[in-house]
């Protein structure tokens, strides 16, 4: 392909990206959506603009492979452990017994039985980055069913893993004149993995240390690049996957202490290319199935939709959880997902699936992706509406470099901090993301500038690179937790205090190592607390020690809590005990007067 017809293509798919993307995130059915449109407008089945997809979606797969370096990059030891039950458990019993009732299903309706597993396997997955997104666009990836979605789709990662490894094993390449397993390639695989492990030890760290250390950002972020494209092509020389690969790479790198500074470098990356593979997808869905077995695909895509919402309500409600809970799981997770694709492509090669078998699963899982924002819909309360965004601006620019203090978020929380501390005669730099906000404070004569504090640019330009105190009092626990990451990763010599909504955000707050964090009603529901003791006639300073020795107490047992919170069960029982305790603590104070 000559530079001209590369630039041209690129033009196709830059123009349909920047209309069918915003269009339908604007009708509320997400970017994911948005590019399998574009993929399907100038693809085969559109205008034709573009006719070689395979070539596309062979690129693109670099995408997939970067989904899953940062996946790995997420799958800290510690995270997995405190998410187990959820993970193993709803996560496990999900992909099993959703993967058996299909499997079932595909060989009921004629397919032989590797190709019925693989199919089941594949369409129990649900869509990562489409259901994490969705739950983003409503605030709802800290709710109950947003965080068990979460503990699920990272089990449904996981368990893709060994799939993506196994297909080329057991496929018709990966097979022996006799139709028994290559050990060799086994070994060979296994040796590979030890090597790799080896690698991240002795090489892996020390590499990163000296890029750092040269000080050229464009450079760490091309020997991050060299990094996942190395390992990945090596596992895919052993016999074993370009995903595998990568995957394994992100969690060999997720104790390392550059693992934040590699997810941003690579993250925009991989929103480019994951973009473009769904793109690909939207080429290579075969729409003249629809036309000529409209029936049929239809009832497919509403019996995969209507097998995974029965189940994953099922688990989530065996699991103990509360039925609004299970809903809400099943909903969000009802779709098919990208691994689906990776996974038919795959098994397709390996002579496990007729290729017409994948056209039709690629396209029943493309159609599923849409049911998904319209359940959702239909699922909201009416009072569950978010309120329309103000008009978009950029952040102020004439922000004060000499300041000691920035205050991110100026609300009731962050004024009150702020103003004691400009009394005191410390200089102070509030941040505020919200428009109609600042625009009210500013008639008031505040000194207040417009912006989103976690955004890098803003941080840098609002003197924080010579600032030496964020007080962090965001009201959306979200903005709060990004903010803190953004400070960490590009601003470690801040001291952070943070404000936390509830005990939740605390406990999040208290993960990425805050020791500073304040709740924001604690103490003025403990100031109530001692006056309510005095008006029923306890004295002033027994009051005042009863609910001191009560705060020092909740607090400890904040801390505590923090190492479990992830996962609901054991926070329940820890919690109660927690509680006995602390009846029994002031039960035996009370006997001693």
């Amino acid at each position: 392909m000559d530079v001209h017809a590369f630039l041209t293509y690129a033009l196709y798919f830059f123009t349909a990206a920047a209309v069918f993307v915003p269009l339908f995130r604007r009708l509320g059915l997400g970017a994911v959506l948005g590019y399998l449109a574009a993929g399907a407008a100038i693809g085969p089945w559109g205008l034709r603009l573009v006719t070689d997809y395979a070539s596309t979606l062979h690129f693109a797969e670099i995408g997939v492979v970067l989904l899953l370096f940062v996946i790995g990059l997420e799958l800290r030891p510690a995270r997995l452990w405190q998410l187990r039950h959820s993970i193993f458990g709803v996560g496990g019993a999900q992909v099993l017994g959703t993967g058996s009732v299909l499997a079932a299903l595909g060989w009921a309706l004629g397919l032989e039985p590797p190709a019925a597993v693989l199919a089941g396997l594949g369409l129990s997955l649900s869509s990562t980055a489409f259901a994490l997104q969705l739950l983003a666009e409503r605030r709802q990836l800290t709710s109950a069913h947003g965080r068990l979605a979460f503990a699920v789709l990272l089990f449904q990662d996981l368990a893709a893993i060994p799939l993506l490894a196994l297909i080329p094993l057991v496929g018709v390449a990966g097979l022996t004149a006799d139709h028994a397993l290559d050990w060799r390639r086994l070994l060979a695989a296994l040796a590979g993995l030890a090597a790799l492990a080896a690698f991240r030890r002795w090489l892996l760290g020390p590499l990163f240390r000296i890029v750092a250390a040269a000080g050229v950002q464009e450079v760490f972020t091309a020997t991050a690049l060299l990094v996942v494209v190395a390992l990945a092509l090596a596992l895919d020389a052993i016999g074993l996957s370009m995903a595998l690969g990568a995957f394994l790479a992100g969690v060999l790198l997720a104790d390392s202490e550059y693992r934040h500074e590699l997810e941003a470098d690579i993250e925009p990356f991989k929103g480019l290319l994951l973009g473009l593979f769904f793109m690909g997808v939207g080429m290579a869905a075969d729409f003249g199935l629809l036309q000529r077995q409209p029936l049929l695909v239809a009832g497919l895509v509403l019996g995969l939709v209507a097998v995974k919402l029965a189940l994953l309500f099922a688990v989530a409600r065996l699991a103990g959880r509360p039925a609004h809970t299970a809903l809400g799981l099943a909903l969000v997770l009802s779709q098919g997902g990208e691994f689906a694709f990776v996974l038919f492509g795959l098994g397709a090669a390996a002579g496990l699936m007729e290729p017409a078998v994948r056209d039709l699963l690629v396209l029943v899982v493309t159609l599923s992706m849409v049911t998904t924002p319209l359940l959702l819909a239909a699922g909201e309360r009416l009072g569950a509406r978010r309120p329309a965004a103000g008009p978009a601006r950029d952040f102020d620019r004439d922000l004060p470099q000499e300041n000691q203090v920035i205050v991110a978020g100026l609300g009731r929380f962050g004024q009150l901090v702020s103003r004691v501390a400009t009394l005191r005669g410390i200089g102070v730099t509030a941040l505020e993301a919200n428009p109609e906000q600042v625009d009210f404070l500013r008639r008031f004569g505040a000194k207040i500038h417009y912006g989103d504090a976690s955004r890098t640019e803003l941080l840098r330009a609002a003197g924080a690179a010579n600032a030496r105190v964020l007080v962090l009092a965001i009201d959306d626990p979200e903005t709060s937790v990004r903010t803190a990451e953004a400070v960490q990763r590009h601003f470690p010599h801040l001291t952070i205090l943070a404000r936390a909504r509830n005990r939740q955000h605390a406990y999040r707050l208290l993960e990425l190592g805050i020791q500073d964090v304040v709740r924001e009603t604690f103490h003025s529901s403990l100031h109530l607390a001692e006056r309510l003791l005095a008006r029923l006639g306890m004295e002033h300073a027994a009051a005042r020690d009863f609910v001191q020795r009560f705060a020092e107490r909740d607090e400890a047992i904040l801390r505590a809590q923090q190492a479990h919170f992830r996962d609901e069960k054991e926070l329940i029982a820890f919690t109660r005990q927690q509680a006995q305790e602390l009846e029994s603590l002031f039960e035996a104070d009370r006997q001693e007067t």
